[in-house]
């Protein structure tokens, strides 16, 4: 009976164990600080399912945590698919930074040289009760400053309202509806002189390109920076087949297990009609196995590990991996977080609303990747994953596994 008992309560955690390693044909470090950090808050319901992803001297420490659906008992692992939000955010900041390459753009261009309705700009100056007071915008916007949130931009414009069916990141309007809304709004403060975080800038960087490439920026996106990186599971409209995978929803607490959470009202099902917009502030669905690519070409100075060139080395080190901000407006670059002062401890991506997160060292060769989808800021874990992330990056690693995948591509 104790034999039975002991079998049927393994079970469950061999399934978890063979679902993440069955998929991962990574070279292994052979660590295991995560798993061994977090296993008691999966073990006790307060996490309900997560993937780590650390990666140093070309081996990677792969944790598959928990469940993508709790109810249902099915194992998370790295193609389960889940809404990145604001990390489509670099996604834009690389279609506009490969723009610049070209010579297509510049970032300091007027936004108006591309989008005309921005030619002149509104600052709300005071608000009383029913009364705003305008003044005319003596700063020119720029495509710098759409990107590193200086423009004066609120978080979203009112075609993406939460109380409108439809309200959210990928829901709404088109970008170019987006942009011509948003100019005709008034500005929260001179352009240049503040920071406000905001998915209205991202969505007009990302109209500009439409304008100079002539393509929807999602087609954009996909021809130069998704297909050639062979990121075959991201998009803005994932399949049904694609969400029976689904990394679930959930609310944490302290001291009792997760609760599921139908949807997030920034984020309404169905999540592949024809309500559904792209945007580039957020709302771009990927995987781990896929979101590992981007944030490795990211790493390798534009390069993806499948070694097809993205970006150009200088246009990562110079425009993606620093701020673009002025100086004391802490750091932001196109869509990324960035340092002010590039260093050899630096690190630079960008986390999403759900508490996904990547960051990578381009100096080191290092990668952090964190993929959970919560509702809430409640994460009772963090301090134990960030230990476990400062053991693995201190640790002296056996990278001998790794030669084995020396010149191997997808």
């Amino acid at each position: 009976m104790k034999k039975t008992l002991f079998s049927l309560l393994l079970l469950p955690l061999l399934a978890l164990l063979t679902c993440c390693c069955a998929q991962n044909t990574l070279p292994e470090s052979g660590t295991h600080f995560v798993q061994d950090a977090l296993q008691s808050y999966v073990d006790s319901g307060i996490l309900p399912g997560a993937i780590s992803i650390l990666y140093k001297d070309g081996v990677y420490e792969v944790a598959c945590l928990g469940y993508a659906d709790v109810d249902a008992k099915r194992p998370i692992s790295l193609d389960d698919v889940y809404m990145q939000c604001s990390q489509t955010k670099g996604f834009c900041g690389v279609t506009v930074a490969k723009l610049v390459e070209q010579g297509l753009v510049s970032l300091d261009d007027p936004v108006s040289k591309y989008l005309p309705e921005f030619r002149e700009l509104w600052v709300l100056e005071s608000a009383d009760n029913d009364t705003k007071v305008l003044k005319k915008a003596q700063n020119e916007l720029t495509i710098r400053m759409v990107l590193n949130h200086t423009g004066g931009f609120p978080f979203e414009c009112s075609a993406k309202r939460r109380d409108v069916r439809g309200g959210g990141w990928s829901g709404g309007a088109p970008l170019r509806q987006v942009a011509s809304i948003a100019a005709e709004s008034p500005l929260m403060f001179e352009p240049g002189t503040r920071v406000l975080y905001s998915n209205t800038g991202i969505d007009i960087a990302a109209a500009v390109v439409e304008a100079v490439t002539g393509m929807k920026w999602e087609k954009y996106l996909q021809k130069e920076v998704l297909d050639p990186l062979g990121m075959s599971s991201s998009t803005f409209w994932p399949s049904d087949a694609q969400l029976e995978t689904q990394i679930q929803m959930y609310r944490t607490f302290d001291d009792r297990p997760a609760q599921w959470v139908e949807e997030n009202s920034w984020e309404q099902r169905p999540y592949n009609d024809s309500h559904v917009f792209a945007s580039a502030g957020a709302g771009l669905w990927t995987t781990a196995s896929d979101q590992l690519k981007f944030y490795k070409m990211l790493m390798n100075l534009g390069i993806g590990d499948n070694g097809v060139r993205i970006l150009e080395e200088d246009t990562v080190k110079n425009l993606l991996a620093v701020s673009s901000r002025p100086e004391g407006m802490e750091g932001y670059s196109l869509g990324l977080t960035a340092p002010q002062v590039d260093s050899e401890d630096a690190w630079f991506g960008h986390g999403g609303a759900w508490n996904t997160n990547c960051f990578v060292n381009w100096h080191k060769k290092q990668l952090r990747l964190w993929a959970i989808q919560i509702t809430d800021s409640r994460k009772p874990w963090e301090q134990d994953l960030q230990k476990a992330q400062n053991l693995f990056f201190e640790t002296e690693l056996d990278n001998s596994a790794a030669a084995a995948y020396t010149g191997r591509t997808e």
